[in-house]
């Protein structure tokens, strides 16, 4: 399996996935948990919302930081180049290019 996932990103040693491993992780964790800060901050909190509309919201709130975090760790991880053409990827679906 970890063959397949090599061949198919362009990744030639175990360490490079393990490095693009702990970067997802990293960045997961992140983003969910910089969000309810952010939420509070803007305001959007169960308190004001229903709980299925502040749920969306956070979950659009964390697709959105996850990116700008991604790149973030990506770099510090030697990892730029690989998650910069992941994050493109992700922005072509909303029109948006680099």
């Amino acid at each position: 399996m970890i063959d397949k996932l090599k061949k198919k990103w362009g990744i030639d040693s175990n360490f490079q996935i393990l490095k693009i491993f702990i970067v997802f992780g990293i960045t997961g964790s992140t983003a969910a948990w910089i969000s309810e800060p952010l939420c509070n901050i803007f305001g959007i909190t169960t308190d004001n919302l229903s709980i299925i509309l502040y749920w969306l919201i956070r979950i659009v709130l964390i697709t959105i930081v996850y990116q700008f975090i991604l790149v973030f760790v990506a770099f510090l991880f030697g990892e730029f180049k690989f998650f910069w053409k992941f994050v493109r990827k992700f922005l072509t679906i909303f029109g948006l290019r680099f």
